[in-house]
């Protein structure tokens, strides 16, 4: 199979572009990661998919990949636009506990849902908080580019050329207006450093020559990528609301540290958001979706990452509970089909399966088109030329781009039990044997009772089928 050049749509230049790593041998990639003040909501997630499978599909092509993600633990503001309270602060003093205390918890729910998705964990996780001292340095750097007011050291960006490139605003109306703050010289101008309030002890904060403070949200991507990937490195991602404020921000401080149009990367990509009309993927409301709400439903998490496959990364996509049972029975059916192919004994292997995965490199060759690669899947699975052990063979292909562990994915683990379910596996089991004998009997009256008692408990019974039962979606 002679291998697609792969393309990557870049939001610096918004063109499609071919992909040419800077070092051959080892392609570095760097995503923004949480601010762990809460769970993540479901929204946020697509955003780690969509690099696990931008990951994925560098390694499949015979990339080495270093990938690294952040953890923000301090410096975010709850307006993205540097202004407002600390979301760590915020969040320790609403649940009193210690921030550190939040932070640990809300990093290993992360790291959880991380899992439960079967996103392959970066190479390394960086924490803002064990980055101060570099922070600093670096901020001494560049800190003849920036101004002192009460509130801390701020960024002037009328230093570096063309700021906002990649956000496309030209002006504080633009996308990346930022509220104004007293004493700010120009309304897009950002902290470097915030120093604390007099007379207020935050529960983190540093010594540093502008003052105690804490390092504002940008500084740290700037820091950690070029300490741990090295500048310029080759991709780096996060989610598009970043490619109006954050990542212009971060740019600015990169250009400004090395006197250059260095951005940091050769490549900026952006996931598109994920939309729900009813207006639950904002965490603001603390009424919000996040992957143990999809559990609790009876939703195997896989399903959710099956709905961010049928959708190319970089358009919206609309969460409605309807599509996610539809990925939920793609996924079942794919399971399905691979135990079928599994159930046969003619295992030589026999036909071609290249021309599939020749559609499946020219998919995602194409800036990530993994719709375009579910179809070639669905298409080589029901491909009756070829044996299933050549079909099972070409799958573990499919399987190592897309991440659905559709080569290990046992068909029972798709049976979730609703969190509100009235009855557990032992009283569907006791009631089945129940219809069973009923049946036996020809008491058919019984057995139709029975199993109205099981739909009415969220149970389809699935008779001639070898699971017997699944519980239905509690949606």
């Amino acid at each position: 199979m002679t291998a697609t050049p792969l393309t990557l749509y870049n939001s610096l230049t918004r063109s499609l572009e071919r992909f040419v790593p800077i070092d051959p041998a080892l392609v570095r990639v760097y995503t923004c990661g949480p601010t762990v003040y809460n769970y993540q909501h479901i929204g946020n997630m697509r955003a780690f998919l969509f690099a696990d499978t931008l990951g994925r599909v560098l390694r499949w092509k015979g990339y080495p990949t270093r990938h690294v993600i952040n953890i923000t633990d301090v410096g975010h503001l709850t307006s993205d636009a540097d202004a407002g309270d600390d979301k760590m602060e915020k969040a320790a003093a609403a649940e009193a506990r210690s921030i550190w205390e939040i932070a640990a918890h809300y990093t290993q729910a992360f790291k959880d849902d991380v899992a439960r998705l079967n996103i392959d964990p970066p190479a390394e996780w960086t924490v803002a908080t064990e980055h101060i001292p570099q922070m600093i340095a670096f901020a001494q750097a560049i800190e003849k580019d920036c101004y002192l007011i009460e509130g801390g050291l701020y960024f002037d960006t009328t230093r570096v050329p063309n700021y906002g490139s990649l956000a496309r605003a030209v002006s504080d109306e633009g996308e990346s207006r930022i509220d104004p703050v007293s004493g700010k010289r120009h309304p897009q101008d950002f902290a470097i450093w915030r120093r604390s309030p007099p007379g207020e002890q935050r529960q983190m904060e540093w010594d540093s020559p502008w003052g105690k403070g804490a390092p504002g949200w940008h500084l740290e991507c700037s820091v950690m990528s070029r300490q741990h990937l090295g500048h310029p490195f080759d991709i780096h991602t996060g989610g598009i609301d970043h490619r109006e404020i954050h990542h212009p921000n971060e740019i600015a401080q990169n250009q400004a540290f090395c006197g250059c149009d260095d951005s940091g990367a050769r490549i900026w990509m952006h996931n598109n958001f994920l939309v729900d009309r009813g207006a639950k993927m904002s965490k603001s409301s603390g009424d919000f979706l996040r992957l143990q709400t999809l559990v609790d439903a009876g939703v195997h998490p896989l399903a959710y990452r099956l709905m961010c496959l049928q959708a190319q990364y970089r358009s919206e996509l609309e969460f409605t509970w309807e599509n996610l049972a539809a990925a939920f029975t793609r996924l079942k059916r794919l399971v399905i089909a691979r135990d079928a192919l599994r159930a046969r004994d003619d295992y030589v292997l026999k036909g071609d399966a290249e021309p599939y995965l020749a559609q499946l490199d020219e998919a995602v060759s194409d800036d990530l088109n993994t719709p375009r690669a579910l179809i070639a899947l669905d298409a080589m699975l029901a491909d009756k030329r070829l044996s299933p052990a050549t079909r099972l063979r070409a799958l573990e292909d499919f399987d190592a781009v897309l991440g659905l562990e559709l080569v290990t994915l046992k068909r029972d683990a798709l049976r979730l039990r609703p969190v509100d379910a009235t009855l557990d596996d032992s009283g569907v089991d006791a009631l089945l044997a129940a219809r069973k004998d009923a049946r036996a009997a020809k008491d058919f009256a019984a057995s139709d009772a029975i199993r109205d008692e099981l739909a009415a408990a969220g149970v389809e019974v699935m008779d001639g089928d070898p699971l017997g039962w699944d519980w239905k979606l509690a949606l």
